[in-house]
């Protein structure tokens, strides 16, 4: 059994319960969040402090490695309060994913402390440049969530030997991840945005970095994971926790319209020569129906989420691999679960009426959050042809990092 978004156990991890906390303090910093088009220093140090930023590193470096439910919960929860926190917790948390690619001796020394946090720009924009010991790597490379309150940020290259691109026998660019400090980048000032303002989701230049061998890795590789364990065995499972940052989204809008509309009347209409009586906006057939299909979207798309991990979970656990129909289902998780979140918001503030166009209220927000969400590579209209590539037996289309 899964709790209530935004609910926890007393047996829970108390990181979930943590973010639990936060809650309040994150939705009264929503104007600065909004304004300073980042979290602000005191909201990413309470993240940090919370464990949020560690919570999948192993328990062999004395991190909690929560299972990845319990961090959908975490990160649910905190999308509840704010969208854009939400967001960066995602990505700040790969700390403990994507320091299983590395040497573990060497990702140990990178993260003497566990709570660090990481941000990327994953997919291959700049250039590695092979060189004794390691590459040069220069580019400009663009959404990079999260970017300001970090120590490492994970960036794609393209291989190069004397000025040009490696490509393998089939034509396809040879693509390397490198670690590289955050104070080594430029952070450049990109991110104005219609929605997930606050995720400081700036492109960063860097030019002529150089990265040792060892703090680099590549998704081409066969012998991609160094560490063992549920999180690992399946190397790609940490985008899959992408979705529970739409449910928090639409948990907000879909509870912001339900706490309000039993206070709010609702618009006097007349029948025939009659003006009808008085009552709320709870009172109102179509919003009960709103929300009742709102509340019936909303579950079906957190059941699938959270059915689709724990069975591919369980299936890693036992030391397999996620068959096709399961990769299948985790290919479609995010364009599914997000698009199926923008409908409850929209459903929401088609029955919030015009209060939804304020600024000031939490529905614009929602709106313009789980728009910009739903752009996401994740979450394109590709996703669907994947998972039906990947059903039909067909060549895979795969994304190129």
């Amino acid at each position: 059994m899964t709790y209530p978004a935004g609910q926890a156990r007393p047996d829970d991890s108390p990181i979930l319960h943590a973010a639990i906390a936060l809650i309040p303090e994150i939705r009264d910093a929503a104007d600065d969040i909004e304004q300073q088009r980042r979290i602000p220093p005191f909201i990413s140090d309470a993240l940090r402090t919370a464990g949020i930023f560690g919570m999948a590193m192993p328990k062999m470096w004395a991190g909690p490695e929560l299972d990845l439910s319990t961090q959908c919960r975490v990160l649910e929860a905190l999308a509840m309060a704010d969208g854009s926190v939400g967001w960066t917790a995602m990505i700040n948390c790969d700390s403990g994913y994507v320091s299983a690619f590395l040497d573990q001796g060497v990702a140990r020394s990178m993260y003497a402390d566990i709570h660090v946090g990481t941000a990327a720009s994953a997919v291959p924009a700049g250039r590695a440049v092979i060189a004794p010991g390691g590459y040069v790597v220069s580019g400009h490379f663009p959404f990079a969530s999260g970017c300001h309150q970090c120590e490492w940020i994970w960036l794609g290259c393209i291989v190069a030997t004397d000025g040009e691109p490696q490509t393998n026998s089939n034509g396809v660019p040879v693509t390397r991840q490198c670690f590289i400090k955050v104070s080594d980048c430029e952070i450049l000032d990109t991110w104005h945005t219609t929605g997930l303002r606050g995720t400081g989701s700036n492109d960063v230049a860097v030019k002529d970095v150089f990265v040792p061998e060892e703090r680099t890795f590549s998704f081409q590789d066969s012998a991609l994971v160094k560490r063992s364990g549920p999180l690992h065995d399946f190397p790609f499972l940490f985008l899959f926790k992408t979705p529970s940052v739409a449910l928090g989204i639409a948990r907000h809008a879909l509870d912001s319209l339900i706490e309000s509309a039993p206070q709010r009347p609702a618009r006097r209409y007349t029948i025939g020569d009659r003006l009808e009586p008085r009552k709320a906006l709870s009172d109102e057939v179509f919003l009960q129906d709103a929300i009742g299909r709102a509340e019936t979207l909303l579950a079906s798309a957190r059941a699938y989420l959270f059915d689709t991990l724990s069975d591919v979970l369980a299936t890693v656990i036992e030391g397999n691999q996620p068959t096709t129909r399961q990769l299948a289902l985790l290919t479609t998780s995010q364009s599914y679960v997000s698009g199926t979140c923008m409908e409850v918001v929209q459903l929401v503030c088609k029955a919030a009426g015009g209060s939804a166009v304020y600024q000031k209220g939490s529905y614009d927000r929602c709106f313009r959050d789980i728009f910009t969400m739903n752009q996401h590579a994740l979450g394109s209209l590709r996703t669907s042809e994947m998972a039906g590539r990947i059903l039909l037996g067909a060549e895979p289309v795969r994304w190129l990092f």
